[in-house]
């Protein structure tokens, strides 16, 4: 009986830990990390706890649900790529039913909690980025057009606007150009990760852009985004949103991405590819950590 009980408790934790895989953890604290710095950005003072709290989660919550719809609409692509065949969906440790009860569970938590508790705005803008993520771009985008990524990126880049919106219940320039950089950021963050599954992507019959127009233009293409990132990035200064903190931080910080992208450019094949993404991800939490910093530098 005792062994019964302690398989049951075995079995119930690892289905959790399913659920929990299913939504991305890691990419949803990436998220919710520059959801919240538009909420700090947006206020000069004290940001209120409650639109705060309630706004991250429910953001939050939404990106997870998202992140299962994605799990579901690829498990056919998810089993013929290495990266990924070992995902709950694929693997059979997890079903279609259970993983879309789960989704809408999320999805319907997120939204109402964000009307109720926040305000309708932010609720109708996130429930707007969910479905341009869940349906527009792993439906459809994704599979029929090498710019996936880059028309995509749009509901990927609207966590600090969603954020501002959050505290102040609108949305302005300053809101715009934090979703702007991520937006440009978004192409030559996923492309090196494109180039190193490159076969993965072929196999699947995914049209990634170093699937249709190869390797090499990819690369030309993540040197171009890493020099446009360069110049958005200085346009939070150029507003007088930021001041010389966050300048000579995005300009080291944007140097640092094109020399990533010189490099792969200038590398046989898939070298360096993984480098320049890990260095992606990198470069967006200090870029918004700088923001963060040189926004109450100036407050003192």
């Amino acid at each position: 009986m005792a062994t019964s009980d302690l398989t049951a408790r075995q079995s119930v934790g690892f289905a959790w830990q399913h659920y929990y895989e299913l939504t991305k953890p890691k990419v949803v604290l990436l998220i919710a990390f520059t959801a919240l710095v538009g909420m700090l950005l947006s206020k000069q003072g004290i940001v209120p706890w409650q639109p705060m709290l309630f706004g991250l989660l429910g953001i939050s919550l939404a990106a997870a649900c998202g992140a299962v719809v994605n799990h579901i609409v690829d498990q056919r692509i998810d089993k013929m790529m290495d990266r990924t065949q070992r995902r709950p969906i694929p693997s059979g440790h997890m079903d279609s039913q259970h993983a879309g009860s789960f989704a809408l569970l999320l999805g319907m938590v997120s939204i109402s909690m964000l009307y109720f508790l926040v305000n309708p705005l932010t609720a109708l803008l996130t429930f707007l980025a969910l479905i341009g993520y869940a349906l527009i771009y792993t439906r459809f985008l994704k599979r029929t057009t090498p710019q996936n990524i880059v028309w995509g990126g749009l509901a990927g880049a609207a966590p600090p606007l969603l954020g501002w919106a959050a505290i102040t219940g609108e949305v302005t320039i300053e809101a715009f150009l934090l979703m702007l950089i991520i937006f440009v950021w978004t192409p030559p963050h996923f492309w090196p990760l494109a180039i190193h599954r490159r076969d993965d992507y072929a196999k699947a019959d995914i049209p990634m852009l170093p699937v249709t127009h190869g390797v090499d233009f990819t690369k030309q293409q993540i040197l171009i985004y890493s020099i446009m990132l360069l110049a958005v990035t200085l346009l939070p200064f150029v507003v007088h949103m930021s001041g010389y903190l966050y300048l000579s931080g995005a300009i080291a910080l944007g140097i640092g991405f094109v020399y990533h992208a010189v490099k792969l450019l200038h590398s046989p094949g898939r070298t360096h590819a993984m480098k320049t993404f890990g260095y992606s991800i990198l470069y967006l939490s200090l870029l918004f950590t700088l923001l963060l910093a040189d926004h109450y530098i100036m407050l003192i």
